[in-house]
């Protein structure tokens, strides 16, 4: 048995100190910060995570959803999943982020996981979760067993010859699409990164999965207002239609002006490293006709760097049929 120690912070001071005192020699890995649990207690428990000290950070002033007085949105990093999806608020001005927490995971999970932890959500892969197989986000250096192995869940966009692993997160999906901000506290203070930013690909160092450093602690994540006429939507395709990941899901930002889009942004899931977005792609469609042909082009191009690997190429045609399918529903809703 593993032994490791439990902290509780009396504020979100001592908790960035306690943080900070993380061994980077061992990856920074022997500190983690502790909310709801629902990835980090199961990964200790198939000793893929194995944290010499825990900081508790359940009991600080993190929980709180808040109006920014530009119209945006505040949320704290201990939000639960649940009463993030079910504010009126977001239900009203961001039903595409309520629509991908309530698509992800059980209720009882929902009612468990957290903002903060969901951005920092680890993959899938089951190569990563096995102790027995080589992984290099696991160890890096040891291999990826998922490129010729069992690959169907794995990514098309964003790999390298180090790791394929995509990132598993329904939330990361939406709060790219609404350009969300996400605010970190660390021992060199505070900073706010965009979450396009946030992100890091594999590359050759697919360990380090986002920019976070040891005793970094996300405080909270802001929304900007969209603009005035905006819809947005959620649609994730998947093997069942319960708790399961997907393999191909897009969140969408619309404006309709007359029959063209004046503004779109959309990012997809299932098939990237990271959440994935195609700047290209979006420009083809501002401006454009709301036709199929322009959403069927938007696709290619969305989808024109993929890398499929031997059992997972259906993603490009079913990532191309999810888009533009989203896309269709998001005009018809503007």
């Amino acid at each position: 048995m593993d032994v490791f120690q439990i902290q509780n912070p009396k504020d979100i001071d001592a908790a960035v100190s306690g943080g900070a005192t993380a061994n980077t020699a061992q990856q920074g890995a022997n500190v983690r910060f502790l909310a709801g649990g629902t990835t980090l207690v199961d990964l200790m428990k198939l000793n893929v995570e194995r944290p010499q000290k825990l900081i508790d950070i359940n009991r600080l002033p993190l929980d709180k959803i808040e109006a920014l007085p530009d119209g945006g949105l505040r949320i704290g990093a201990t939000v639960r999943n649940s009463d993030l999806a079910n504010d009126a608020r977001v239900q009203r001005d961001y039903p595409v982020l309520s629509q991908a927490l309530l698509s992800g995971a059980s209720a009882q999970l929902r009612n468990m996981a957290t903002t903060g932890g969901n951005l920092l959500q680890r993959t899938r892969c089951v190569y990563f979760r096995d102790q027995d197989m080589p992984c290099n986000k696991r160890e890096p250096g040891s291999g990826c067993a998922a490129i010729g192995g069992f690959n169907r869940n794995l990514a098309i966009l964003g790999t390298s010859d180090q790791c394929i692993a995509t990132n598993p997160s329904d939330m990361n999906v939406a709060l790219m699409a609404l350009d969300a901000t996400i605010h970190i506290l660390g021992p060199e203070g505070r900073r706010a990164v965009p979450i396009a930013d946030f992100f890091l690909l594999p590359g050759d160092t697919p360990d380090k999965e986002n920019v976070l450093q040891p005793g970094d602690l996300i405080t909270h994540v802001t929304l900007p207002a969209l603009p005035t006429g905006a819809k947005s939507l959620y649609l994730k395709l998947r093997d069942r239609a319960s708790y399961e990941f997907a393999l191909a899901s897009a969140a969408i930002v619309l404006v309709r002006e007359g029959n063209a889009i004046s503004e779109v942004r959309f990012a997809m899931g299932g098939v990237g490293t990271r959440p994935w977005r195609v700047k290209d792609a979006e420009d083809h469609l501002r401006g454009a006709r709301m036709d199929k042909a322009a959403f069927q082009t938007a696709a290619e191009l969305f989808l024109k760097d993929a890398k499929p690997q031997s059992g997972n190429g259906f993603k490009i045609e079913l990532a191309k049929r999810c888009l533009v399918h989203s896309l269709q529903s998001a005009s018809q809703l503007a």
